[in-house]
Parts: structure tokens; sequence; C-alpha cells
């Protein structure tokens, strides 16, 4: 559906893609290479007005893209140490490159979080109620967090910004230390929680398909439904190593060894399967997209 019509009109887009050295920005990259996309790296900083200003008439781009901010590494518990650093590129540089766009009439693609609400009485856990686009975050335990929080009420107020809540990302890359897979095999114990969850892999390219149709507003960016570490863990024993082991853990004993706690939610993503009707399922999407082609011919 609409296929040629894209096609024939990739030559006249052009990105400009924020968040170079980031997993994200790597592979919209990549995405853009394939579908032979024009798209340049903004060398600006988020902070420095000026240099995004300056990297916008050198590329004169359709549409701007921001894969960049502060995570925290090796986790967000960085932020909690780091407030300042965190402020000024989470919230002083993502505000001023929305605002930059709007002066410019630029659509910007943010790829924010869904880290900003928690299970709740209206939301309970194994409910299947998710949180909608128009709901007010309730979950601020964690610096990184409140400062994502802070800054999508801010976007709300400008009509040019897509809002992209992803939430703990997974791709096909299981050598990626960022792959939310990838942590969860290499850590000592799990908590086993249902979870919205983001497979990159079929969301990106959705991305670049919502820039190409001018979508904007916020977007709950995850695949419909909810699946727990312990499901993961076990496709990923199915799939790719038969003899993998772990080790479940508590909420509190969990918080014992994190300095900030951490968001478990499920986030409603009718919006954008209205929009997507091909999306997958989080389960049908991890098979398909990421245990199908890594599988090992000895876990058949």
């Amino acid at each position: 559906m609409g296929v040629l019509a894209d096609s024939g009109s990739a030559p006249s887009l052009k990105f400009l893609i924020y968040g170079r050295t980031g997993w994200i920005g790597g592979l919209l990259g990549k995405i853009c290479e394939q579908q032979g996309i024009h798209f340049a790296y903004g060398s600006g900083r988020l902070e420095n007005r000026v240099s995004l200003e300056a990297d916008i008439d050198a590329v004169k781009p359709t549409h701007v893209f921001n894969a960049a901010g502060v995570t925290g590494r090796p986790n967000v518990d960085w932020c909690e140490s780091h407030k300042v650093e965190t402020i000024r590129t989470n919230v002083v540089g993502t505000l001023s490159l929305a605002d930059v766009c709007r002066e410019r009439g630029l659509i910007l693609i943010n790829y924010a979080t869904g880290c900003i609400f928690e299970y709740d009485l209206a939301h309970p856990l194994n409910s299947g109620i998710g949180f909608k686009e128009d709901e007010i975050p309730n979950f601020i335990g964690s610096f990184y967090s409140k400062t994502k929080a802070m800054v999508e009420d801010l976007l709300k107020n400008y009509e040019n910004v897509c809002t992209l809540r992803v939430r703990m990302p997974i791709s096909s890359d299981l050598s990626n230390p960022r792959n939310f897979i990838t942590k969860i095999t290499r850590y000592e114990k799990v908590v086993d929680i249902p979870n919205s969850m983001t497979i990159l892999d079929e969301l990106l390219p959705i991305s670049i398909e919502m820039a190409k149709r001018n979508l904007t507003g916020i977007w709950n960016f995850t695949n419909p439904g909810v699946v727990s570490h312990n499901e993961i863990l076990e496709m990923y024993k199915q799939f790719i190593d038969p003899n993998f082991t772990w080790k479940n853990f508590t909420l509190e004993e969990q918080a014992k060894v994190i300095v900030a706690p951490r968001s478990n939610n499920e986030l409603d993503a009718t919006k954008l399967k209205n929009e997507f009707p091909e999306l997958l399922s989080i389960k049908d999407s991890l098979i398909k997209n990421v245990f199908k082609p890594n599988q090992k011919t000895s876990a058949a």
C-alpha cells in the first residue's frame, strides 16, 4: 500500500539525524541507505542553538530526527549523579532542536521514552489496560525519567514535533550491549515483570514512514501487548542457547543493587496499530525479527 508513491518521492527527501554515535542513530542511517533516502548526521551539539541552525542551513533537510540524548552508561543510574549534564542534553538540547525546527517549518521526529509510567490502580499489572498517549506520566523514580517526562510535557506545545515513546528497545543484534535481551542474558539475576517493548527492526522503518506521512503528536512507540523477562529468556533458550539458565529475584531484592527505581508498564499501542495495521504483537515480532534470524541450528 502506497509503496510506489513512496519510492517515487524518496529522492526528494533529505533527513538530518542527530545521534550519529548512538544505537538508534546508527540504525537510522543504515535504513536510509537501504531505502535510498538522502541523509546527513548533525555535527552540532543539541544545547548549542547556533550549531543546530548551521547544520540545518548546510543540509537543508526535509525532516529532522533526534536520536541523541543521555541515557547514562552503563545505565540510567549515571544520571542520578550527573544531573546538570542530563538536563543540558535531555531538556535544554531537545527543546532547542524542537524550537529551531519550528522556526524553519520542519517536523522533528523525536525518539523519547515510555519509561515515564508505572503500573497503578487504573492500569494494573496483567490487566491489559495500557497507558494512552494523552495520560499524564506517573513515574519519576529516576532522574532520567523525570527529565524525559518534563520535556515531553513541554514538547506537547510544539505542533511540529512527533514524539515516539520507545521502551526497553530490542534489536536482532544480540551482541549489542544496549539491547534489552543482551542486557538481561548477562545479568546475574533478573526480575520477571511483563512490559511493553520496542522491536527496533520493525519500528524504526515505521518511524521513517511516519516522517514521510508528516505525522506529529505523541505516539506510544511499542509493539502491541506485553512480554515478561522470563518469556524472553525462554525464547532465548529455545532459539539461541538450549543450555542457558537464569535466576530471578524480586523488585525488593533488585532495589538493593540499583540506585534509581526502574519503570514497569504497559503502553497502549492502539493508535500506532491503527496507523500501521501490519504492526506485529510483541511476542510475534520477537520471534520473527529477533529470534528466528539468530536461530542456531542446534536449537532447532
